[in-house]
């Protein structure tokens, strides 16, 4: 099993909408072959009046080839959609997690 997780910082005003987007995005995800599970996390370690909102989310992937597939078929088109709604309003890293 790959965790593969995405982590990001909106701008706080911007923090709902990217929200109410994020589960379209997820459900979208877990429709590509080898994503068998997510969950959506928002950071409780920020102030409330951080000018920046957090949010992690935790992509269950069955095995690297799956990871592998995704990156060389669609991660493009996934990312675009996104830079496109909050494009400069937000920022993304990634890593990629295998269970011991």
């Amino acid at each position: 099993m790959i965790v593969y997780e995405v982590s990001i910082e909106i701008d706080r005003a911007l923090g709902d909408a990217y929200a109410d987007w994020l589960r379209d995005h997820v459900a979208q995800m877990l429709t590509f072959d080898g994503f068998v599970a997510a969950q959506r996390y928002e950071r409780s370690d920020l102030p409330d009046d951080a000018p920046r909102r957090g949010f992690v989310i935790a992509y269950r992937l069955r095995d690297q080839a799956a990871l592998d597939a995704y990156f060389a078929d669609h991660a493009t088109a996934m990312r675009a959609d996104g830079e496109r709604r909050f494009g400069g309003h937000f920022s993304a890293t990634r890593r990629v997690l295998r269970e011991l």
